[in-house]
């Protein structure tokens, strides 16, 4: 069986990263037609790092290869009609913003529609988790919070994409990171896995024509809606779980996550609106380091993989090692943002006063 539907997934892959791959230079020509394009900008803080006007709207090749994937490989059925009905309004709400920006209070109109299609359409919710030897049943609680889960997975992805190939890479680690959990978990011909595997085909193919440098950007189509999808595949897939297995898509995550929740304080320090964009972001600091676009993109891949193993090793094999790995890999990223402007420059300023006293003090002895 594991042989038979490893060859599947091998098929199912490579068409999608075919068709993605294929389509993208006509998309590329239909966004320069409508006017789907990013030019820079010479903004007060200049967070825009590309220097050349370039197509956004590479979202609607990795949406067309998700959906010729299913016409292909999936299964019908009502969760995937209302997977399908809330990506068009994810896409929908994207291709106007990347035409004409939309504010960030109309494009979180479309993601809540998306969502509410997903939650009370799909049936999709997070009802339960056990942990430590209690079940803890969400009732009437499980609307907001699987709304709440899905819009964070949305923005988590639509707020790292900030550098060529990294929204498509980070999203491209967890499609096979969940692949791979599955598959050693025999998990096999699942809604949630197809969906997956059509993904990793898809991102993988835009990525061809992502990666630095870039040909195309994902765009507000793209990015929203890799994160859209990321959020229904571990609803699906951890939904009503131990909370451990809920654990696995944040895990996976971990990066993307942490980032948005330093970007949520150092907004709120700096008393500026939540959504109103800045260069302070995790790659924006290892831009600052004298590191290259390719080399940041590369490190942040890096660290991604580290949680994903973490997260394969805490699911499949040991999930005491597991989670020592996971806080070791916490700890590092705590020491970075310690020294980095990520939160602010004046705590930035304190860790290094506080670690010269130390020095001066250790040398005295």
């Amino acid at each position: 069986m594991s042989n038979d539907y490893l060859i599947r997934v091998i098929l199912i892959v490579t068409t999608t990263f075919s068709i993605s791959a294929l389509l993208m230079p006509y998309i590329i020509k239909i966004a320069y037609h409508i006017g789907a394009l990013d030019r820079p900008r010479d903004e007060q803080d200049h967070r825009h790092i590309h220097k050349k006007v370039t197509p956004k709207f590479g979202g609607m090749g990795i949406f067309i290869s998700f959906l010729i994937g299913y016409m292909l490989f999936g299964v019908h059925s009502v969760q995937m009609n209302a997977i399908l009905i809330g990506s068009f309004f994810i896409i929908l709400t994207g291709m106007i913003d990347d035409i004409n920006s939309l504010t960030a209070k109309q494009q979180l109109i479309g993601q809540i529609v998306a969502s509410l299609v997903i939650i009370f359409y799909g049936g999709i919710t997070l009802n339960n988790i056990t942990a430590f030897g209690f079940n803890f049943d969400f009732g009437i609680w499980s609307y907001p919070i699987t709304l709440f889960f899905i819009l964070g997975c949305t923005n988590v992805i639509r707020l790292i994409d900030g550098l060529d190939g990294l929204s498509g890479g980070i999203s491209s680690i967890f499609f096979l990171t969940i692949g791979i959990i599955s598959f050693l978990q025999q998990r096999f011909g699942t809604l949630e896995i197809t969906i997956t595997f059509i993904m990793l085909g898809s991102t993988l193919g835009f990525l061809v024509h992502n990666f630095y440098p870039a040909k195309t950007f994902a765009g507000e189509t793209g990015s929203t809606f890799m994160g859209f999808i990321i959020a229904v595949i571990s609803l699906l897939g951890f939904k009503g779980a131990l909370l451990s297995s809920v654990l696995v898509p944040l895990l996976i995550l971990a990066i993307p996550i942490l980032d948005t929740l330093f970007a949520i304080i150092r907004r709120i320090i700096k008393h500026k609106p939540v959504y109103e964009g800045d260069r302070d972001h995790v790659h924006h600091q290892f831009l600052k380091m004298n590191f290259s676009q390719r080399k940041t993109v590369l490190i942040i891949y890096v660290i991604n993989i580290l949680f994903s193993i973490a997260a394969i090793v805490y699911t499949i094999n040991d999930a005491r090692l597991g989670m020592i790995m996971y806080l070791v890999l916490f700890t590092l990223v705590v020491g970075f943002v310690l020294h980095t402007s990520i939160i602010s420059e004046k705590l930035a300023k304190k860790t290094q006063i506080i670690e010269e006293k130390l020095s001066k003090k250790k040398n005295k002895k």
